[in-house]
């Protein structure tokens, strides 16, 4: 169970899923990783442009507590953090920036910032709850940080929809089998993609891995890992990220993005 989840968590995300189940057509997805440098947040961006061109309205939290960087990939410049909501200094409009793609928004977070987290306000899972009830968005991607910290455990907490990114490294899949066993006690499901990986098969032969591996350390019976699809090394996706441009409207015809939009088939298939 989640050290940091109390009583009065339970409740909130009750009430967060009561208000996206009875107000609200915005759907969560959150993408977390484990470990860094992984290729989450860029993923995670294109993912987003993705799913706007087949018409979804979709806002994406950078819940990178201190090393946002969505700005960069979105190639924007925020006037306004969420943090200045959290705050009270700004309304929950002017912390949405609208990006230089059609049907994609940023709620953008901090870079080098420090956050002290209350953990008695659950203050991310009320952002999320308000970015929720506001019906404007289809869908919501939130991009987490790295590690299983208080931060990211509290994101994970308020979503049933949740990808992990990981790779074969293995550092990557210590951390992402410390994610699953985690996920497992409070969870029904986890999708999982890997990146940097050379064919479909390898991801799928990993994911069967530690899903057995999870048989034979009793985790909960019922919990699933469900592998959705691998994205391939390259060079040029990291490129042009550093040029702040996405990938996947660069070069629409390249495997990677055929990649991608296979991925984004198996989430619209998942998520609820």
């Amino acid at each position: 169970m989640f050290n940091s989840i109390s009583s009065q968590a339970s409740k909130l995300v009750k009430l967060t899923n009561s208000v996206k189940k009875n107000y609200s057509k915005t759907k969560i997805l959150t993408i977390t990783s484990g470990k860094g440098g992984v290729g989450k947040s860029t993923i995670t961006a294109n993912i987003a442009f993705l799913l706007s061109r087949r018409g979804f309205n979709v806002a994406v939290l950078d819940a990178d507590i201190g090393l946002a960087n969505m700005q960069v990939l979105f190639d924007v410049k925020p006037q306004n953090s969420f943090f200045e909501y959290i705050d009270g200094v700004r309304t929950l409009d002017e912390v949405i920036t609208k990006t230089n793609y059609s049907n994609i928004s940023l709620i953008a977070g901090k870079s080098g910032f420090q956050y002290t987290l209350n953990k008695n306000s659950f203050v991310f899972s009320r952002v999320v709850k308000e970015l929720v009830a506001l019906n404007k968005f289809d869908i919501l991607l939130i991009d987490t940080g790295a590690g299983l910290n208080d931060y990211v455990k509290e994101f994970l907490s308020i979503s049933d929809n949740i990808l992990a990114i990981t790779t074969t490294d293995p550092s990557a899949l210590t951390d992402v089998y410390s994610l699953i066993k985690m996920l497992s006690m409070e969870k029904s499901k986890l999708m999982l993609s890997f990146n940097h990986t050379k064919s479909y098969q390898i991801g799928e032969t990993i994911s069967n891995s530690l899903v057995n591996l999870g048989k034979k350390n009793r985790l909960k019976e019922d919990f699933m890992v469900e592998y959705i699809g691998n994205i391939s090394t390259s060079e040029t996706i990291s490129t042009t990220g550093r040029l702040r441009k996405l990938f996947v409207n660069e070069f629409s015809t390249d495997e990677i993005t055929r990649q991608l939009q296979n991925i984004v088939d198996r989430i619209l298939v998942n998520i609820h």
